[in-house]
């Protein structure tokens, strides 16, 4: 696995009535480092990512992609060398870790478009998607049907319970992250950090391939940020049937999670939730 921080030394300046204060300190910082994902020996695509889990997140990109529908068809992968895994700038040592090859199951190929080859940043999903229409990729799982029904005060929880999961987050502040929850029992599946939101999720959604878990059916997804249209395509490609976010949903993540059959809660901190879409999912005292 690749380093997750980095030590760097920072100019601390607070202002003060009448002066100003400096100190010089080393800062910790989230790593950010690209990962080209190859499938059979193919480039497919290149992400920036924070190192570790990265299996999970070829498995989970591929499962956002559509290339994947459940575990069976993720055979392996290895990290390779390659080009850009060299020594780089600042006196970054050789690496092997920045590139990753899948091998999917026998059968398993990817789709004509999957040629296009992009490339995505740690803070967009579809950077290198030309329209809505290609995003708008049909799931294999069917959440609309998902009889999943949780409770108003269990979705409040799950915000402090992410944060509990933050590790990096507490000594970087540079991270978000991405936790699972079983809507039955409250139980905590898994967390992910990741310097790029949809790589948290897609580390997620590659836990469960790997352990052979799609459809997500039944289960909560509470996410650190805001909730993006890639968000929702991403817990629906999974079989997630509720999108809780601590920030504001957009317009269109609302569209889709309406039109996939999607809970999705937004703004959910302290004693309040918005919830924007499948509100028959979340039980609020009181109320038959």
């Amino acid at each position: 696995m690749g380093r997750l921080t980095a030590r760097r030394p920072v100019l601390t300046v607070t202002l003060e009535a009448d002066a100003a204060r400096t100190r010089r300190r080393p800062d910790t910082l989230a790593v950010e480092e690209p990962l080209e994902i190859r499938v059979g020996g193919e480039p497919l695509a290149v992400t920036m990512r924070t190192p570790g889990h990265d299996v999970e997140l070829a498995a989970g990109f591929l499962v956002s992609e559509a290339v994947i529908a459940h575990g069976g068809q993720f055979r392996s992968a290895i990290h390779c060398g390659g080009p850009g895994t060299g020594a780089g700038a600042a006196g970054v040592s050789e690496n092997t870790y920045n590139v990753l090859d899948v091998a999917l199951a026998e059968g398993v190929a990817l789709p004509a478009d999957a040629a296009r080859r992009f490339y995505t940043t740690s803070s967009c999903g579809v950077c290198g998607k030309a329209s809505i229409d290609a995003v708008e990729t049909v799931s294999a799982h069917d959440v609309a049907g998902d009889p999943l029904e949780v409770d108003a005060a269990f979705l409040l929880s799950l915000p402090d319970r992410l944060r509990e999961e933050q590790a990096v987050f507490t000594k970087t502040g540079g991270l978000h992250a991405a936790a699972l929850f079983d809507g039955g029992s409250g139980e905590l599946l898994v967390a992910r950090e990741d310097v790029g939101r949809h790589n948290a999720v897609d580390k997620v959604v590659g836990w469960a391939v790997l352990a052979d878990r799609l459809p997500l059916s039944g289960t909560v997804l509470q996410v650190s940020g805001r909730a993006s249209f890639e968000l929702v395509q991403k817990a629906a490609m999974a079989g997630i049937p509720v999108l809780s976010a601590v920030s504001a949903p957009s317009s269109l993540a609302v569209e889709l999670a309406e039109a996939r059959g999607l809970t999705l809660a937004g703004f959910v901190r302290g004693s309040s939730l918005n919830v924007y879409t499948g509100a028959q999912r979340v039980r609020v005292p009181g109320e038959a």
